[in-house]
């Protein structure tokens, strides 16, 4: 059975990340973008890393161009936009496609364990997340609509 920590994803730097190193953490992880009405949801999601981190959550931040090209700008001009605009110190991976061909393995993976609306697999837009358990599993998908401090109880339920 394949779990979220066969997957790996790289950041701003180019450094690998195995997603093995998180096992036994709850994971939030979000398609991201600059330049999106959705981004100020940056704000709710670094509250929700600084009040859960220490129980056992890690947010990762996954950029992503392809919605309306709404996040245009570099890797290493993302993390500083984040950090300066936002306080942002959860990770963030380099840039990359969460649909389509090119769509990252592990967000390929993500779109088929949890589908959204109506069965579809595609992300529709920005800051769709994604809730993985302690054991791996994708427990739940929220729609970009949903401010990640809409999140708190479930991810409660997945910190038990």
């Amino acid at each position: 059975m394949t779990t979220v920590y066969d997957f790996s994803y790289h950041d701003s730097a180019g450094v690998r990340h195995p997603l093995s190193a998180y096992r036994g953490q709850a994971l939030l992880l979000v398609n991201v973008a600059s330049r999106c009405g959705f981004t100020p949801q940056y704000t709710g999601l670094q509250a929700l890393w600084r009040e859960y981190r220490e129980r056992g959550l890690v947010v990762i931040g996954f950029p992503c161009n392809q919605f309306g090209a709404q996040e245009p700008a570099s890797d290493e001009a993302i993390r500083m936009f984040c950090a300066l605009e936002y306080d942002v110190d959860f990770p963030l991976s380099r840039k990359i496609e969460v649909n389509g061909d090119g769509a990252d393995p592990l967000w390929q993976w993500l779109r088929r364990e949890r589908r959204g609306l109506l069965g579809t697999t595609r992300v529709k837009w920005n800051f769709t997340k994604f809730l993985v358990d302690r054991e791996g599993a994708v427990r739940a998908r929220f729609s970009p609509t949903t401010r990640p401090q809409a999140l708190a109880t479930r991810i409660e339920h997945v910190l038990r």
